[in-house]
């Protein structure tokens, strides 16, 4: 099957960024907003930045309070991204995607349908079978023979804020977080599946390998990468 691409016109190289320590929310917030706007201004470039977050809870703009089963387990914070609540913390990847889809055709939903082709060509990698449904934003893992006991996990969330045609926020995969914080949500308001990761599929996959399986993938769907530092909060 083809993949589906979302390159630059011109195939200018988007920046990749890796942060080495866990990044506050609030943080990794204020930076993402100055880049996004500093790539609408034409004063930047793209930039895809990699991370981890410390335990917390996030709510998107159809979050319903309902959905927070734990209140008090971790920080909960608003977030400007589509979606509803999920859980971020150690071993999970979170890549904050700030692209220009003013130079890669302004179409909203070809985007996201480059994310999820994205993170289905890096789990492929591990010989990780990840499949989309409709009316379910993310990314799945079928568990199980089908039948009455099978059922989808959900591997990969994906939650982003377009702003004069520039993306900002992004994914997240499940490399190897701990699942039971996800008990303290109703994941994406979802409740009828689960959550899982690549370590609850039995694979020994670090971050840096899940890195390197990202970076391959996006240079597949969305085109080069030009490694650059972490930007700073401002």
């Amino acid at each position: 099957m083809a993949i589906k691409t979302f390159r630059r016109a011109d195939d200018q190289p988007t920046s990749w960024a890796v942060s080495a320590s866990p990044v506050p929310y609030p943080a990794a917030v204020a930076a993402m907003e100055a880049r996004a706007g500093a790539i609408a201004d034409g004063e930047a470039g793209e930039l895809v930045w990699l991370l981890e977050h410390p335990p917390l809870y996030t709510a998107g703009v159809s979050a319903k309070a309902a959905d927070l089963l734990s209140p008090d387990r971790f920080p909960v914070f608003q977030s400007g991204r589509g979606g509803q609540f999920t859980y971020h913390g150690p071993g999970q990847r979170v890549v904050y995607v700030m692209l220009d889809l003013r130079a890669r055709g302004r179409d909203a939903r070809a985007f996201v349908g480059a994310l999820e082709a994205w993170i289905i060509q890096a789990l492929a990698a591990f010989g990780v079978a990840g499949e989309v449904r409709p009316g379910r934003v993310g990314v799945w893992v079928a568990r199980g023979a089908q039948g009455a006991a099978a059922r989808e996990d959900k591997i990969a969330a994906i939650g982003v804020k377009l702003r004069r045609w520039v993306s900002f926020h992004g994914i997240s995969l499940n490399v190897a977080p701990d699942l039971g914080h996800f008990d303290g949500i109703v994941p994406c308001g979802v409740t009828d599946h689960g959550v899982t990761s690549l370590a609850d599929l039995g694979l020994a996959v670090d971050l840096d390998a899940a890195d390197a399986a990202l970076k391959a993938a996006f240079s597949q769907v969305f085109g080069p990468t030009v490694d650059s530092s972490p930007p700073s909060d401002p």
